[in-house]
């Protein structure tokens, strides 16, 4: 029997090839009669790496050109990392999978130990508003510098002694067995982490037949429950700026928690508040967290950043 080709698109980055990979291996253990390829695309927040990614448009920067490929049918499905998924996904697609997440957590990899070990004024690489904001907020001696690139770029710059630190997501160097480079996991009393970082979204045209059965065998219920809720946050609350938005869902049983925090860019001001309900309120649990920090002052940060960014 004829094997049916399914095409995958990814960036080209070792971890988003990790990742892809992984996809391709499981859909092929699940399905004898297909095999995969996988098509590497490059995108906008691949090709400018020398600017801050709020400076030019932020989240839907690493998947705009590979959802473009999707809906134009020169690629079957798409893997990205969730926490690049902007809140609202484009007309006739969806996430047809979300697997088993990853680590949430933020890591610090440092050549000077812990983040309380840090000396004043130590530099801390990152490109992320999410974390400067939450850095500052802590430690407001420390110099964050802007750092992108790839996991490779960002751990030779920290070897290279251009910078005291660097954060990075857990579950990248994990998943790259990079996991004996960290230094300290940062939990969410330091760090709040993104909407949906750790997880994998798996992006299929929402009216194929033949692909949407075969990667709804990778979902993992628990998994789509919480980023399901942390996205509904997100949605809530983006305006299409990039902001300092950080949201973390956990399930107990039938219960569901969800930490938010907005924050402004100096870290000067953090709302942070969490709520909790059953957990099939996940989508309202997290819109009703969104409207609460709104309330709290959350707006009033927004707006100013949304009349900052339009400068």
């Amino acid at each position: 029997m004829m094997k049916r080709k399914i095409k995958i698109g990814t960036r080209g980055s070792k971890l988003a090839l990790w990742q892809a990979g992984w996809v391709k291996s499981a859909l092929e253990e699940l399905f004898s009669y297909i095999y995969v390829e996988l098509v590497i695309i490059k995108t906008k927040g691949d090709k400018i790496l020398d600017v801050p990614l709020a400076k030019i448009g932020g989240k839907g920067l690493f998947v705009k050109e590979i959802e473009e490929a999707l809906i134009d049918g020169r690629i079957d499905l798409a893997v990205h990392s969730m926490k690049d998924m902007p809140g609202v996904i484009p007309d006739g697609l969806r996430i047809g999978a979300v697997p088993k997440r990853e680590d949430s957590r933020d890591a610090l990899v440092s050549i000077k130990g812990k983040f309380s070990d840090l000396p004043k004024g130590a530099t801390v690489g990152t490109s992320s508003l999410r974390r400067s904001a939450q850095l500052k907020s802590q430690r407001p001696d420390l110099n964050i510098t802007p750092l992108r690139g790839n996991l490779d770029t960002r751990l030779k710059k920290l070897d290279s002694g251009m910078m005291d630190a660097i954060i990075l997501a857990a579950a990248g160097l994990k998943r790259m067995n990079l996991e004996n480079r960290i230094t300290q996991y940062l939990d969410d009393s330091i760090m709040l982490p993104a909407v949906g970082q750790g997880a994998l979204a798996i992006e299929t045209r929402a009216d194929d037949p033949f692909i949407s059965p075969l990667v709804a065998k990778l979902d993992h219920e628990e998994t789509r429950v919480v980023v399901g809720g942390e996205r509904a946050f997100l949605n809530r609350l983006e305006g299409g700026c990039q902001v300092p938005i950080a949201a973390h869902g956990k399930t107990d049983q039938n219960k569901f928690t969800l930490k938010g925090l907005i924050a402004s860019l100096d870290g000067t001001l953090i709302i942070k508040e969490s709520l909790s309900g059953p957990k099939n309120k996940w989508e309202s649990i997290g819109l009703d967290l969104a409207q609460i920090l709104l309330e709290k002052g959350g707006k009033k940060i927004l707006e100013e950043l949304k009349e900052n960014n339009e400068r």
